[in-house]
Order: C-alpha cells, then sequence, then structure tokens
C-alpha cells in the first residue's frame, strides 16, 4: 500500500535523495553524476528553511514519488488580493508506479495546502510528458507570463 506523506525537517534525506533520482532522470544523467555542492548546499538549506511544502508517495518505506510546492508572496493586485502565490515543481514518480495515480495524489495533497493557505494562483513548468496530468488537475496553458534570464544564463 502507497503511504503518502507530508514532509518535515526530519525528512531531509529522503527529500534530498528523491530530488536528485529525479533530476538524474530528467537531465538524463547517468548514476554517478557529480553534483555541484553549492547546488546540494542550496537545496538542502530550501528545504529546511523556505516556504515549501514537498509531499513523498512510498512504499515499504522507499521513496517512489515526490512534489513540491514553493510558496511566493507578491505585492496584492485586484485579482491576487492575498499577494500569495505558489509554484508547483518537481513532480516525480518512479517509472514502475507510473500512471497510477499517485502524482495526481500529491498533486492534489499540495493544492490543498496551498488554497489552505489563501494563495490565489498556482504555477508550474510543465514538460510535455506532465500536461495530460497537469490539465487533468485543471491546469490550463498561459500566455500571460515572460521571462527574463539572468545575464550568465541563457534561456
Amino acid at each position: 500500500m502507497i503511504e503518502y506523506k507530508i514532509t518535515t525537517k526530519e525528512d531531509i534525506e529522503l527529500l534530498m535523495s528523491s530530488r536528485l533520482e529525479m533530476l538524474r532522470e530528467v537531465n538524463n544523467l547517468s548514476e554517478n553524476y557529480k553534483y555541484d555542492d553549492e547546488f546540494i548546499s542550496n537545496s538542502r538549506k530550501y528545504f529546511l528553511e523556505g516556504d515549501q511544502t514537498t509531499v513523498l508517495a512510498l512504499d515499504a518505506g522507499k521513496v517512489i514519488g515526490c512534489a513540491s510546492i514553493c510558496y511566493i508572496e507578491v505585492m496584492p493586485t485586484f485579482s491576487h488580493p492575498t499577494g500569495k502565490r505558489a509554484h508547483l515543481m518537481n513532480v516525480y514518480t518512479s517509472k514502475e508506479y507510473r500512471r497510477k495515480g499517485i502524482a495526481q495524489k500529491m498533486m492534489d495533497m499540495l493544492m490543498e495546502d496551498a488554497w489552505g493557505r489563501g494563495t490565489t494562483e498556482i504555477n508550474l513548468d510543465a514538460t510535455e510528458a506532465g500536461r495530460p496530468l497537469y490539465e487533468k488537475c485543471g491546469f490550463s496553458a498561459s500566455e500571460e507570463c515572460m521571462v527574463l534570464c539572468g545575464p550568465d544564463k541563457e534561456k
């Protein structure tokens, strides 16, 4: 039976291992890829101190899925009077567990958390593989967003 868990600081090792596994797969990295120490440190710090909620899916104690939502507070607007927005990210399920509703359950938990915090908008960056799930959860493509990358980053 699959267990779903909203993580706490005590779950930091599970959080880190699931995120690194997800990044390895989605970026086609080798099993022995060495992550940059600064990246590891900043990721760990964000899980411990950042305004976020992460859900893990476990099967017999083994992490088989993860999903995170990061909270952002901006100046209130008429359409977002609380100024509270959220960004959903790192939705991932291990290959052998896909298409069983696990990612949707994790997303449902995170969306419930976000609405309970007074969030007025949740956005995400979608891969082609993830689009059907996100649309099933009610997300739609937006043409409102524009992006400017820093001077040392390419888009």
